[in-house]
């Protein structure tokens, strides 16, 4: 007994000694290269570390807390369902689940709704529905089950769509993945007719991102994306947009498709949809709507009450249009503060989803380097992404590209 109590002791005191990052680092797997910052809290687009050090924040949890740390309505629309009911299983109803869905259908204007709690849940299901549309006309013999992706583009870290993500250096390790998957690449309209001609009837859906998030922040081209919504419409080919980081006001509308005027068979969205809680939904229109039946696709979480009381929080602001406007003001005004920069070589992306390019550094040296000063980017490729909140001040705008500028004018 005495010495289980030195030993409890021992590991007691060792405990309270170590460190966030040093305890994090023993018991939490290593998948992420991660910045020496330990955030304690938030408020607005600020984030404060366990030291006290203040941060602005352009990355926004990778465009997740689409209205910054612990908005106000945000806060109470969450504590209020958390005093409620927490959770229940898909047994049963929620009115909160009913009334966000309603609100999603309509803000966006297709029929039903598939909940889930991530980017990559939403695309596993709209990869699900575009194969069992096809099985269902078409029948298991016609093997119409290849849906063709973008190279340079993400769809998530399951086995499933990590298969999906048109890029090498993610096809390893975890072999064998996934089949019935075609790369185009992004943007080449010849490239995608002699894919889709060359697997004529074995395709049932091409999956494409407007802007290329983790692919470097590259908008597709207009007459791309009418390409492939017209031959798809031809060829009974279903069109999924990914629009996990494009969506909820990113690019200055509530889904990116409205700036390229068309309206894809399914949208998936996730990020910050529910204002920094998880969730992940997967849109259908009416032609795909009831394809997904009883049995058929499932998840746990998905439509969490405190989730979809988030979710209401976040609609409530980035429908209005007065909203979405200031998102595409906001982008102009980063976009022409950042051209004033003499190592930006220059800038990509649609309303505040932005990427820049560089003259001579890095990336990721420029990262730490902002971080050592108080501002918080992210990179894709060798660009730096911006995602800051949907709601930025301009004030913290002038700060955070302050920071930056005296980084990039170092030697």
């Amino acid at each position: 007994m005495e010495t289980f109590n030195i030993k409890y002791q021992y590991i007691l005191k060792r405990v309270i000694k170590m460190n966030t990052i040093e305890q994090f680092n023993e018991h939490v797997m290593q998948t992420y290269g991660r910045i020496g910052l330990v955030m304690e809290s938030g408020h607005g687009q600020t984030a404060v570390g366990e030291d006290g050090k203040e941060y602005i924040d352009f990355g926004s949890g990778i465009g997740t807390n689409s209205l910054g740390y612990c908005d106000e309505d945000w806060v109470n629309a969450i504590c209020e369902q958390a005093h409620k009911i927490q959770h229940t299983s898909n047994y049963y109803y929620t009115k909160v689940q009913a009334d966000f869905a309603k609100r999603l259908c309509e803000a966006t204007g297709y029929e039903k709704m598939f909940f889930g709690n991530s980017g990559a849940e939403a695309n596993e299901c709209a990869i699900k529905l575009a194969r069992k549309y096809s099985f269902d006309k078409y029948g298991k013999d016609a093997e119409r089950n290849i849906i063709i992706t973008l190279v340079n583009s993400f769809h998530g870290r399951t086995l499933c769509t990590l298969s999906a993500t048109g890029q090498e250096v993610f096809h390893n390790y975890f072999f064998p993945f996934v089949g019935g998957f075609e790369n185009v690449i992004a943007n080449d309209i010849d490239d995608l007719m002699d894919k889709l001609n060359k697997l004529d009837n074995k395709v049932c859906a091409v999956m494409f991102e407007f802007v290329q998030g983790e692919g470097g922040v590259i908008p597709l081209q207009q007459s791309f994306v009418n390409t492939i919504m017209l031959e798809c419409a031809k060829r009974d080919i279903l069109t999924i947009a990914d629009e996990v980081q494009t969506g909820v006001g990113r690019t200055g509308k509530l889904l990116t498709s409205e700036l390229y005027n068309v309206k894809p068979d399914i949208t998936t969205l996730a990020k910050g949809l529910a204002g920094g809680v998880p969730i992940g939904v997967c849109l259908a229109n009416k032609k795909c709507s009831e394809v997904l039946g009883k049995g058929t696709h499932g998840s746990t979480f998905g439509g969490n009450p405190i989730s979809c009381a988030g979710g209401n929080a976040v609609l409530d602001k980035v429908t209005k249009p007065e909203f979405l406007e200031e998102v595409r003001k906001k982008g102009e005004y980063f976009r022409e503060k950042l051209a004033e920069i003499d190592e930006v070589e220059g800038v990509d992306g649609l309303g505040l989803m932005i990427g820049v390019r560089l003259k001579t550094k890095k990336a990721a040296d420029v990262l730490n380097k902002c971080f050592e000063n108080g501002l918080l980017i992210l990179t894709a490729k060798d660009k730096l992404r911006f995602l800051p909140p949907l709601n930025i001040s301009y004030e913290q705008i002038d700060k955070g590209l302050a920071i930056l500028k005296k980084v990039l004018d170092e030697k």
